[in-house]
């Protein structure tokens, strides 16, 4: 999968501003500028200064239902994206605006009703978050890719138990780092630190923020619109005209062909891609485009006339998905390297975690604040055999790589936990190559090891990074650590129940993975299949492309390392080996989005700052469900028409 935070802090300042009021806990200074305060002295004027989660409602069952339904959504949401575009988006913020809207039109229609804590409102978005972000990373690449391989569909069970088993790893994980991680070493986790603001804006009545908020609740409207004019086919939608076309294919001839013969060169009318773009920014979308161009009006007709592509409609997945495959593998993974000193002080703290532990009990009332660690002994126990046993059953993975898959999770979790809370960037991308590499050496030539093993590993990981962002959230809030663990683990249960079935809903079978061409499911599947059956097993065009695509990711990773100027003037790396990944429609709408941001800022830099990622985000969210719901109404029609 590819790595969604990316430019997420740019957008994190467009939604919040200044956010140097939330580091009120974190002052590691005394009056004494010369002298540090102590651990258990910072854990301590935390408590007495910040804390209110005893005075102040949290964990109640209105938070609690709300962003599990919130979160369910948004769950969905994601798993749409997640095949669409290969991406996932942020829960929290949107969360939190959505759930402060709803609430306040609850209290119009119902007298008395009594508003809702800003505590039991971050408590609702680790609901929302665990829902929305920890349950979906599985089934929309690893249960894809094995779908795309072998054609069949693992059971509503196995996907069912394995989503939630994996998923509370990720929530158990989270319990140590976050002693180390936000208690002692007060690492920012600018997104948790965002959503923090975002709530402080909301209750404190900012006449901005609030408009923010419709802001955002009206762009989410409008792109349920856009998705169902876009992919519904209603009748009260004929009978009103209300239907876009899916494409607007671009006919003209080159090089003695018909460009429209191509599939995906064309301009989709979707608010999703062009919204998609806002977010991500010009360098990744230009980037996009570049590339798209390449190979759509460069490369793709000149390997249809040598003859290497019979058929130009499979240029992406006949072709080129393994040179894009190789810069984006190839730059994540010199990407991830070059972070060597993160690592280096991620594992240098491993043995300090227990110290922090017996700290926090000397400090009056953290006990009662912090989940304790033998809750995480406890529960790590049980569900590292459910997995065990469970991988062995469904795909004859041994008991110890079982074990293994789990142990090897904390290690990563560590890595990708560091790395979100120090720039917001979660390693996505390489945690999942890394844990596929891990195992096809340890298993060389099993593809369903590769995939199913692998998969454990990386969501458990990626999981327990993004739950800590709510964590930091609820840190700067006063929140109390040990209620939004319990708010975090109804989530997954929440999260579990919406998209197991919304999934087999959504693709019943191969043909429709397929009619996506999933960038995401693509790539996850590619790599187990050259690391399974060896590079030697492609056609000798897709060798060649896969090493320059390699050669070129690894250069344009360093550059961006070692000469950080240099970006301006170069091509993202991301944004190409996702165009070669991807249909040019996508390139087309991201670039289009990235173009109106940045013509906003122009225009009104104050007003694109502060509506640009509420309105992306809003877009995003509406049309994204509207066209999950689209396709499972499809499903299930289809379904009804089989003969029984």
């Amino acid at each position: 999968m590819t790595d969604h935070d990316i430019h997420k802090d740019e957008a994190i300042s467009q939604i919040t501003g200044s956010v140097d009021e939330a580091d009120r806990a974190d002052g590691a200074k005394t009056d004494d500028p010369d002298r540090e305060l102590s651990y258990e002295e910072i854990q301590g004027k935390w408590y007495r200064e910040v804390y209110q989660g005893d005075k102040v409602p949290q964990l109640t069952l209105r938070a609690v239902i709300m962003g599990g339904i919130l979160g369910s959504l948004m769950s969905v949401s994601n798993l749409y994206t997640t095949i669409k575009l290969g991406w996932a988006f942020g829960v929290a913020i949107t969360a939190c605006v959505l759930s402060f809207v709803i609430w306040r039109a609850f209290r119009l229609v119902i007298p008395g009703l009594s508003q809702m804590t800003i505590l039991e409102n971050n408590c609702m978005q680790s609901t929302a978050s665990a829902a929305g972000y920890s349950t979906g990373t599985t089934i929309a690449t690893a249960f894809g890719a094995y779908l795309l391989i072998t054609g069949k569909q693992i059971g509503w069970e196995i996907v069912s138990i394995w989503t939630l088993v994996t998923a509370l790893v990720g929530v158990l994980l989270a319990v140590p780092m976050k002693r180390q991680m936000i208690n002692k070493e007060q690492l920012k986790f600018p997104s948790g630190l965002a959503a923090a603001e975002t709530l402080k804006s909301l209750y404190g009545g900012s006449k901005e923020a609030v408009i923010q908020a419709y802001s955002l609740v009206a762009a989410l409207v409008v792109g349920g619109l856009t998705g169902i004019a876009g992919k519904g086919d209603f009748a009260w939608q004929k009978a009103i005209g209300f239907k876009l076309p899916e494409m607007i294919p671009f006919a003209f001839q080159f090089q003695g062909m018909n460009m429209a013969n191509f599939r995906g060169f064309a301009f989709e009318p979707s608010l999703l891609l062009i919204a998609a773009g806002m977010i991500v920014g010009m360098r990744v979308s230009l980037s996009m485009l570049l590339g798209a161009l390449i190979l759509y009006v460069g490369f793709g007709p000149w390997l249809v006339n040598t003859g290497v592509i019979p058929n130009g409609g499979k240029i992406i997945s006949g072709w080129a998905l393994w040179t894009g495959s190789g810069i984006l593998v190839s730059s994540g993974l010199t990407a991830f390297a070059l972070q060597w000193k993160t690592i280096v002080r991620t594992f240098s703290t491993v043995g300090k975690m227990k110290g922090d532990s017996a700290a926090d009990d000397t400090i009056a009332g953290m006990e009662s604040v912090e989940v304790p660690t033998k809750w995480f002994l406890i529960g790590m126990v049980p569900l590292t055999i459910i997995l065990a046993i469970l991988e062995y059953l469904a795909f004859n993975i041994s008991i110890p790589l079982g074990i293994f898959s789990v142990v090897m999770s904390f290690f990563l979790a560590l890595v990708a936990s560091r790395s979100t809370g120090e720039t917001d960037i979660t390693p996505t991308g390489a945690m999942g190559k890394i844990a596929q590499l891990t195992f096809a050496f340890l298993s060389p030539k099993d593809i369903t090891i590769n995939l199913m093993a692998a998969s454990v590993t990386a969501n458990t990981a990626i999981a327990s990074a993004d739950l800590l962002t709510d964590l930091k959230s609820g840190y700067l809030l006063g929140a109390n650590a040990r209620k939004q663990f319990f708010a975090q683990v109804v989530g997954v249960f929440f999260g579990t129940a919406a998209i197991v079935p919304a999934w087999y809903l959504m693709i019943p079978n191969k043909e429709t993975l397929e009619s996506y061409n999933p960038p995401a499911t693509n790539l996850y599947k590619a790599v187990a299949e050259a690391l399974s059956h060896g590079i030697q097993s492609l056609p000798i065009s897709a060798q060649y492309g896969l090493m320059i695509g390699i050669g070129i990711g690894f250069v344009l990773a360093c550059c961006d390392h070692f000469f950080p100027k240099s970006k301006k003037f170069l091509p993202s790396a991301m944004g190409l080996g996702l165009s070669w990944v991807m249909y040019f429609n996508a390139a087309l709408g991201f670039a289009i989005g990235a173009i109106i941001a940045w013509l906003w800022k122009k225009v009104n830099e104050k007003n694109a700052e502060n509506y640009t990622i509420p309105v992306a985000s809003g877009a995003i969210a509406g049309e994204s469900l509207a066209c999950a719901f689209i396709a499972i109404v499809n499903a299930l029609e289809a379904l009804n028409k089989v003969p029984k």
